[in-house]
C-alpha cells in the first residue's frame, strides 16, 4: 500500500471515536480494531476457504451450501462481538502473516509502514503497536478506493459489451425479416414466370388454330415482358439491400468480437493486478521489491494505455519514488507536449496494443 500518512477522512470511512485508542507497547487485537474496520481486514486477509473452515465452528451456518456473504457477514459479527470466536480468527491471521508481523515489528512510525504485498502489510499494520487510527484509517481509505477502481473498469467494459450484444440481436432480427421477404419476392417472381410462359403457350397455340389476332397476342407477350423484367428489377434491388445488410452485420460482428478480446484484456490486467496485489509467494515479493528499487527515482514517460488504468499506474508509480508522465498519444492531448516530455524522461513506455502509430514513431525516430 502506498502513502500511508494522515490525511482528511470521508464520511464513509469515519471511524467511531469510542474505539479510538493510543499507540501501546502490544500489537491490537482484532476485536479493538474500530468496527467499520472488521469487514475490510476480514475480507482482504482471509479467504473464502479459511473462513469456511473456522465461521461454522461458532454459527449454526453450513459450511457446504452457506452463501460467501453469509460466510463474510458472520465473521464481521463473530470479529465485533469477541469471545472465542474472535480470538479464533486473531490466531489465524497472526499464523497466516508471521513474516510481515515480525518485518513490521521493526517501525517505530508511520513512514515506515510501507509495502506492496496488500494483505499481510494491511493486517501487519492494523495490529502494529504505535499505529495510530489516523494511520489505519489512512490504509483503510487507499484500500477502499483501490476496489472502486477495479470494479469501475470491469464495469464500463461490460456495459460495452452488453450494448454490442443488443445491437447485434436487433441486425440478426432485422436480416431474417429480409431474407422473409426476398423469399417472397422471389416466390412471386417465379410464379409470374410461370403464369406468362403458360400464356405465350397459349398465345402460339391460338395464333396456329385460327392464323388471326397476331397484333393483340403480341401486345400480350410484351405487357408479361414488361412485367417480368419490372418484377426483376425489384429482385435485384431487394438481393442488394440484403447483401448491404449482411455486409453490416459483419462489421458489427468484428466490433463485437473486438470489443470481447479487449474486456478479455482488461479483465486479464485486473487479474493480473490482483495477483501481484496479494500473491504471497518469495518469488513474487523478491520480484516486487526489484521493481521498486528500478522503479525508485525514475521519470518514467507513459504513452497510450487505457484510461482507467493510466491512474492506478500513477499512483503506484509514485508510490514506489517514481514520477511517471501519461501521454493518451494523441487522443485528447496535444501531440506537441508528448516532444516536451520525452527530454526529461528516462524510461519511455508504450502498450503494443493501445496506441496510435505516429506516437511510436516518434519515439522511435527520437
Amino acid at each position: 500500500m502506498t502513502g500511508l500518512q494522515p490525511r482528511h477522512v470521508d464520511a464513509c470511512c469515519k471511524p467511531s471515536a469510542a474505539n479510538a485508542r493510543s499507540s501501546t507497547n502490544r500489537r491490537a487485537r482484532l476485536v479493538e480494531l474500530d468496527s467499520h474496520l472488521h469487514c475490510s481486514v476480514i475480507g482482504t486477509c482471509l479467504s473464502t476457504g479459511e473462513l469456511r473452515k473456522l465461521v461454522p465452528k461458532f454459527t449454526d451456518l453450513d459450511r457446504h451450501h452457506a452463501s460467501d456473504l453469509d460466510i463474510h457477514h458472520a465473521a464481521v459479527e463473530l470479529a465485533i462481538q469477541g469471545g472465542a470466536a474472535a480470538k479464533a480468527l486473531h490466531k489465524a491471521l497472526d499464523e497466516r502473516y508471521a513474516g510481515a508481523i515480525r518485518r513490521f515489528d521493526a517501525a517505530r512510525d508511520a513512514d515506515a509502514l510501507k509495502s506492496g504485498d496488500i494483505p499481510p502489510a494491511y493486517w501487519a499494520l492494523m495490529t502494529h503497536p504505535h499505529v495510530n487510527i489516523e494511520v489505519r484509517q489512512s490504509a483503510f481509505g487507499e484500500l477502499h478506493m483501490l476496489s472502486h477502481l477495479v470494479g469501475a473498469a470491469n464495469r464500463a467494459d461490460i456495459r460495452r459489451l452488453v450494448t454490442l450484444e443488443e445491437e447485434n440481436a436487433a441486425l440478426k432480427d432485422k436480416i431474417e425479416r429480409q431474407q422473409t421477404r426476398l423469399q417472397e419476392l422471389s416466390a412471386e417472381r417465379d410464379a409470374s414466370l410461370k403464369t406468362q410462359h403458360e400464356q405465350a403457350l397459349q398465345i402460339e397455340r391460338a395464333r396456329f388454330a385460327t392464323g388471326s389476332g397476331c397484333a393483340g397476342l403480341t401486345e400480350k407477350v410484351e405487357d408479361g415482358e414488361r412485367r417480368l423484367a419490372l418484377h426483376t428489377s425489384r429482385r435485384e434491388a431487394a438481393e442488394q439491400r440484403a447483401q448491404q445488410e449482411e455486409e453490416h452485420v459483419r462489421t458489427l460482428r468484428n466490433q463485437l468480437g473486438e470489443a470481447q478480446a479487449l474486456l478479455k484484456v482488461v479483465q486479464a490486467e485486473c487479474a493480473a493486478l490482483e495477483h501481484a496485489s496479494f500473491d504471497d509467494s518469495a518469488d513474487s515479493k523478491q520480484t516486487r521489491r526489484r521493481v521498486l528499487e528500478w522503479v525508485n527515482g525514475k521519470c518514467i514517460v507513459y504513452v497510450g494505455g487505457r484510461p482507467n488504468s493510466n491512474a492506478m499506474l500513477k499512483s503506484l508509480v509514485e508510490g514506489a519514488g517514481g514520477a511517471l508522465t501519461v501521454h493518451d498519444g494523441g487522443i485528447e492531448d496535444r501531440k506537441g507536449l508528448l516532444a516536451a516530455a520525452l527530454p526529461n524522461a528516462e524510461v519511455v513506455l508504450f502498450p503494443v496494443d493501445c496506441i496510435d502509430h505516429d506516437s511510436m514513431r516518434f519515439d522511435e525516430i527520437r
